[in-house]
């Protein structure tokens, strides 16, 4: 994706004298197409009992890599504020590395993840700098929902490590640019999307269950969009 990035911006000041697409600034919408990948992990909150469980000694949330595909509906509200919906479907992993406390004295590290395949619904605002000839900047900030297509919280599976509910809401924070060409518009772009929801489902059955309080999202998308 960087790579695709540099030959774009290279290609860009090769033509940086022409003006391209210069009655796009007022459309009064337009739409694109959204691709790229992701990083997630879990921001994780203890019960009081995790000090004495006997059965965890550590719990350990750690970032791993997904990617993401969607769609774009953009609404012009003033020269420099527009409104944006960006339906995607994203795979996310996270992983969780469990150190627990064996019957037998010593330590045994255990590698687990969660795997989940998000309807992400963010609706968001954007703010953007002048238009530098084919250039500009932007911010963005919003809430999302998110429906979690893979979530577990109904298993009846035994193995399961742990249980996490389907829906979750949040905020989203970002900057990116646009780059201007002939016929469509390129705006790589890199965001936080917190959740503030808590996706544990509590089991009782389950351990983990016992040791974690909160269990929400923190996700670090890089996207591409393509815009007409």
């Amino acid at each position: 994706m960087l790579l695709a990035v540099f030959a774009f911006t290279s290609s860009q000041a090769q033509v940086r004298d022409i003006m391209n697409m210069p009655e796009h600034d007022q459309k009064g919408y337009y739409f694109g197409i959204t691709f790229g990948t992701n990083f997630s992990t879990y921001k994780i909150r203890y019960t009081k009992s995790f000090v004495d469980n006997d059965t965890f000694k550590s719990i350990q949330p750690g970032f791993g890599p997904g990617f993401n595909l969607g769609l774009m509906g953009n609404l012009r509200l003033s020269s420099f504020v527009d409104l944006r919906f960006n339906p995607t479907l994203i795979f996310s992993d996270k992983p969780v590395t469990l150190n627990t406390r064996s019957s037998l004295g010593g330590d045994s590290i255990v590698a687990r993840s969660v795997e989940s395949i998000y309807m992400h619904l963010p609706v968001q605002l954007k703010f953007k700098s002048d238009r530098i000839k084919n250039f500009r900047f932007y911010a963005i900030t919003g809430v999302k929902v998110d429906y979690d297509m893979a979530a577990n919280a109904r298993s009846r599976r035994k193995d399961e490590f742990i249980k996490v509910t389907a829906v979750d809401f949040g905020y989203e924070l970002g900057v990116g640019f646009e780059f201007y060409y002939p016929n469509f518009i390129f705006s790589p772009e890199i965001k936080l999307s917190q959740g503030l929801g808590n996706q544990l489902f509590k089991d009782t059955n389950i351990p983990l269950s016992n040791a974690v309080d909160v269990l929400s999202t923190r996700m670090i998308v890089i996207s591409v969009h393509l815009e007409g």
